[in-house]
């Protein structure tokens, strides 16, 4: 194996051609004149070669110093700009921003942010990933996770951005045909469509506005693992499901879906941005954070159906 060379070495030989001596090079540098002549000291034993001839006046550098110098600088020089070209990725959002969001959030929600990201930083481009599975973020190939719900503990950050409702609907339908239903124990036989993406999706608990709580086990015939899909059955008379605001509401407002047991509350959930552990963070992510956190914070403060 090659051995290794110290390459911080080369910014002190630099120096000192450059500023023609030692002490001008240590102030340079910040650093007493006795660091900047064992480095290069240390550098020139690792060379076998002498880069510097010394006499009381000025420092100069032997032929082979001058050639050394020349490749030292260029080496440098590529150095700078490297840290210059990072410094500037994390001031502006460019490259490309992978992330991944559930199905159903992810349609309604952050496929709209996304379009506004692009139109306003064209430079640049996304890869979002829809799904219900939790995406790796350790392996690196995403820069961020969209998580909805509640989230496990987990050594990656997370930032909650906002927060979501969850609704009972049924079809939007004049029938009156769960106008019967009054009371969450009305709700033991009636036709339910049951989320399979649920850790537990037959158990729920309500509580109304005296602080009544009821926990409920509901019959799930009929069970899906999409929440759209879901929706899509109810709206076509499949029963009764329990769906999160932010997929419903324009169907409420409509009158395709219809609320059952209004004066009653679900357990709310959180809307979270999960990150990879990182000291510093690209702008792209940053910027993109911000703009769905006030995504939310538009929609919270309408949501109610």
């Amino acid at each position: 194996m090659a051995k290794s060379h110290n390459l911080n070495r080369l910014a002190y030989f630099a120096a000192v051609v450059e500023t023609g001596s030692f002490t001008n090079a240590a102030n340079r540098l910040g650093v007493t004149k006795a660091v900047v002549s064992s480095q290069v000291t240390q550098l020139e034993d690792e060379l076998k070669a002498t880069l510097l001839v010394r006499n009381t006046r000025k420092v100069s550098p032997t032929e082979a110093g001058q050639l050394f110098y020349m490749r030292c600088t260029s080496i440098l020089n590529e150095a700078e700009e490297a840290f210059s070209e990072l410094s500037h990725l994390s001031e502006q959002p460019v490259g490309l921003l992978r992330m991944t969001a559930p199905n159903d959030y992810g349609t309604a929600i952050v496929a709209r942010v996304v379009t506004a990201f692009r139109h306003q930083y064209p430079e640049c481009q996304v890869e979002l990933y829809l799904g219900d599975d939790h995406s790796d973020l350790l392996a690196g190939e995403l820069d961020l996770a969209i998580r909805v719900g509640w989230l496990r503990d987990s050594s990656l950050l997370a930032r909650k951005l906002g927060g979501f409702r969850q609704f009972l609907v049924g079809a939007g339908d004049k029938s009156g045909r769960f106008d019967h239903i009054q009371h969450p124990r009305d709700l033991a036989m009636a036709p339910f469509v049951a989320n399979k993406a649920l850790s537990d999706p037959l158990h729920w608990l309500f509580e109304n506005t005296a602080g009544e709580t009821v926990s409920v086990t509901l019959q799930g015939d009929l069970s899906i693992d999409s929440a759209p899909a879901i929706m899509a059955a109810v709206e076509e008379g499949a029963g009764l499901a329990i769906l999160p605001d932010y997929l419903v509401h324009d169907r409420l407002t409509s009158g395709a879906l219809t609320q059952v047991l209004s004066a009653w509350q679900l357990p709310e959930g959180g809307i979270f941005v999960v990150l990879p552990a990182s000291k510093f963070r690209a702008a792209k992510v940053s910027v993109f954070t911000e703009m769905l956190r006030q995504a939310e914070k538009i929609r919270g403060s309408g949501r109610a159906p």
